[in-house]
């Protein structure tokens, strides 16, 4: 069995995606540096910081409006660059201004989208053992099934999104629906990913065994749950040299 024996029995894994198998934060903040320098000329490198931090975690209000049906994805974007320009003083026009920054920053975002590290180890050590995986998102399915894809993920061939059974995490069906199309039952099934709320607490109120990625050694008292700092701790530990 190639998942580690610490998680009790596990016959399959569902993976968050974004900052989970994908490093979501690294092509945002990049891209956003690229799409924005002419605006901010002479920002400096921790100018640049508190400009992506803004963006990438300050302003998950409109993101969450997004999910709730109150806001587009691009006009959560664009709501949140607006925040985050606006921070600085840079008000983003409206018209064809925004429109080319939402364009050029999805481009660009898009080209920058890479998988992690750890991620192929953990999947042909998944496919040696036949145990099946598949991902779970909060976003919609088509956008995820090319961001999969445009990180070389294509053999992530389950994949359920807001948009297949109409509600975002933490409501269990959207757990569940991953669950069913793995063909486990959720006390067998390992969900993991980068945010301890949505994730880690989400999927184990749902009935699986919900995990906390917690690549960045994030301190949390209160966290009684699994975690893990890379994937690679989910396997079973290679056998040392005598």
């Amino acid at each position: 069995m190639a998942i580690s024996s610490s998680f009790g029995t596990v016959r399959g894994i569902l993976f968050d995606i974004d900052d989970t198998l994908v490093d979501l934060e690294y092509a945002m903040t990049t891209a956003l540096r690229d799409v924005s320098e002419h605006l901010l000329p002479g920002l400096d490198q921790a100018g640049w910081v508190k400009f992506g931090r803004i963006f990438t975690h300050e302003t998950t209000h409109f993101y969450d409006r997004y999910l709730a049906g109150e806001l587009t994805f691009n006009e959560q974007r664009l709501l949140r660059g607006r925040a985050a320009l606006g921070h600085f003083g840079v008000e983003l026009q409206d018209g064809e201004q925004a429109q080319a920054w939402v364009a050029e920053y999805h481009k660009l975002q898009t080209a920058y989208v890479r998988a992690f590290e750890d991620v192929e180890e953990v999947l042909n050590a998944l496919d040696a053992a036949g145990v099946p995986y598949g991902a779970v998102s909060n976003n919609v399915h088509d956008y995820q099934r090319a961001k999969l894809d445009g990180a070389g993920l294509s053999r992530i061939r389950i994949l359920v999104g807001t948009d297949t059974v109409g509600v975002p995490k933490p409501d269990p069906a959207i757990y569940l629906e991953g669950v069913r199309l793995l063909g486990t039952v959720p006390g067998e099934t390992l969900y993991v990913g980068d945010n301890r709320l949505l994730d880690a607490d989400g999927a184990t109120a749902a009935g699986l065994i919900g995990v906390w990625l917690n690549r960045t050694g994030e301190v949390v008292e209160e966290f009684t749950g699994r975690q893990v700092d890379s994937l690679s701790r989910l396997l079973v530990p290679a056998p040392t040299a005598a």
